[in-house]
This record gives structure tokens, C-alpha cells and sequence, in this order.
């Protein structure tokens, strides 16, 4: 499969809710989606309350549908309390590279 669509996402946390925010975006129905191809998650190292998320999916057309979906629309409620500020998205299409995580 071909990613076609993704971006970069840096989400600030509350104060004191990155861990929460993680573990969230760890649940993420897209993980076991088959259109997303690429969902990482990772952290500043001098801000625990920042949060970055990078996705590759095979279309646009893909990443709305699932966005539409009622379980992702319950999903993403669940961040209101979690986030702190204004999220920010560059478009990213990622097109190779490692991650080896535990």
C-alpha cells in the first residue's frame, strides 16, 4: 500500500496531562485501521505537555471517511479536557524511515 496522505500534528497538553493525552492517542481506532499505514506518536523531550502525532494514510478520501465515523467522532471527544491550547498541522506524507518501539 501507498501513502498518499498524512501530516504532522503538535497537540499541547494540558498542564500536567501529557501523560494522558499519550495514552489516549495510544488508543487510537486508526491504529487498527487499514488505510492508516503510518500512527506515531512521540513527545518534546523538554516539555512533557506537548505532543506530536505523525499519520500516513492511503488517501485523503480514507482519512475523512474514518474521520466521519461514529467511532472516530466519539473518539476525538474524549480530548477537550486533555488539550491546552491550539493544535497545530503541517501536511506530512511520510515516505520511509524506522521506529522500534516497545
Amino acid at each position: 500500500m501507498t501513502i498518499n496522505h498524512g501530516f504532522h500534528a503538535t497537540i499541547p497538553a494540558q498542564p500536567g496531562k501529557g501523560d494522558a493525552l499519550v495514552a489516549l492517542l495510544l488508543e487510537a481506532p486508526a491504529l487498527h485501521h487499514d488505510d492508516c499505514l503510518v500512527f506515531l506518536v512521540a513527545r518534546s523531550a523538554s516539555n512533557p505537555d506537548l505532543v506530536f502525532v505523525t499519520e500516513g494514510w492511503t488517501s485523503r478520501e480514507a482519512h475523512g471517511r474514518f474521520f466521519e465515523s461514529d467511532i472516530a467522532r466519539t473518539y476525538t471527544a474524549r480530548f477537550a479536557p486533555l488539550v491546552g491550547g491550539e493544535s497545530t498541522y503541517v501536511d506530512a506524507v511520510p515516505v520511509g524511515g524506522k521506529a522500534l518501539l516497545g
